[in-house]
């Protein structure tokens, strides 16, 4: 079977049942900058890495504003995300005005799926090549979505998408059940936590990544690269406060054992690189 057979329309499905080119966009929100979103009862933090086309350009954005209660964050083509941010915000606009209240978040992310499901039915259009996780607080509570190329969302806890993004999610996982209690402060450091551990071994600073948050009583907006980098010295500090507090029980350790074998292994592990993902 010759995948290429398949693939030259978006309305043609191959005898496995599959739709290529909306597999296509979804490998395209794959290869985007890491994306990644978290949720708590009152807030909700949205981080992407800041990834430039070469050391001559800066990098695109990828948090949108939509309202004051809803944000989104993007993986993916750019245009495309930029295109349907805009069109989320006249959505926003048209309910506000008729309505004279905001939009529910619910509502609106099912309105964007329905738009991005329409491309996968019609022979002259394509999918839309983003991924988009969009933020948002109504009267029913904090919300976190995933929506995807091929007209499926989702409601998350916390989630990453783009690439290197199972480093992300592998962390969240460890950290979930403590989000629903977490404070903004702390969401936001497993926010930059989890941004982290995409990097694979980068350093982490306010210039790679960009933080948005919007809670009870705080409108959706993009943090300064101030406070940013702020919280990230305030975590490395914290981190290296814990790494020499566990040096000295490692050395009583080693002299009880009187065997040089543990220290050639220690020295030989500080220049580890670290795991390929």
């Amino acid at each position: 079977m010759f995948r290429n057979q398949y693939d030259t329309d978006v309305t043609t499905w191959s005898p496995a049942g599959r739709l290529f080119q909306v597999e296509y966009a979804m490998e395209a929100v794959k290869q985007g900058s890491a994306a990644i979103g978290l949720r708590s009862r009152t807030h909700i933090v949205l981080g992407c890495v800041n990834k430039a086309n070469s050391e001559l350009s800066s990098h695109q954005k990828k948090i949108f504003k939509v309202d004051d209660h809803i944000g989104v964050a993007i993986a993916g083509l750019t245009a495309d995300g930029r295109v349907l941010s805009r069109y989320m915000r006249n959505e926003c606009i048209n309910y506000s005005f008729t309505y004279e209240s905001p939009l529910p978040v619910g509502r609106l992310v099912v309105q964007l799926a329905d738009k991005a499901q329409v491309c996968t039915q019609r022979s002259w259009k394509r999918p839309y090549g983003v991924g988009l996780l969009v933020a948002g607080l109504d009267e029913s509570g904090a919300h976190l979505y995933y929506n995807c190329p091929s007209g499926n969302y989702f409601e998350y806890q916390a989630f990453a998408i783009g690439s290197r993004s199972q480093a992300a999610k592998t962390y969240l996982e460890r950290r979930f059940e403590n989000f629903t209690d977490a404070s903004r402060d702390d969401l936001v450091k497993d926010a930059l936590m989890a941004i982290r551990e995409t990097l694979q071994g980068e350093t982490l600073e306010s210039s790679v990544c960009t933080i948005a948050v919007v809670g009870v009583g705080e409108p959706f907006h993009i943090l300064d690269q101030g406070s940013v980098q702020q919280m990230i010295d305030a975590f490395e500090i914290v981190g290296e406060q814990e790494g020499p507090a566990a040096e000295p029980d490692a050395a009583a350790g080693q002299d009880a054992s009187a065997e040089p074998e543990p220290e050639q292994g220690a020295a030989a592990g500080e220049g580890v690189a670290p795991m390929d993902i």
